[in-house]
């Protein structure tokens, strides 16, 4: 039985020793933009930044009391 699981064990442990064979390469752009962006878009994607981040904790703050209200009745 043991003989068994040495051989799967080398198998499976058979790629990790030669390596790997797929070569990951960054893409790093080299030259400017093609188009660049304007201020109406900045604003817009800062502006969905800004209330995906801190939307729903600000939720969370604004109904603090009623989540304490509903933890203390239970």
């Amino acid at each position: 039985m043991s003989g068994l699981l040495r051989g799967l064990a080398r198998i499976r442990t058979a790629p990790v020793l030669r390596g790997s064979t797929i070569t990951q390469r960054a893409n790093i752009a080299t030259r400017p933009a093609k188009e660049s962006i304007g201020l109406a878009e900045t604003a817009v994607g800062l502006t969905m930044f800004t209330v995906a981040i801190l939307g729903p904790a600000g939720w969370v703050l604004a109904n603090l009391e009623n989540y304490r209200n509903r933890d203390s009745a239970k």
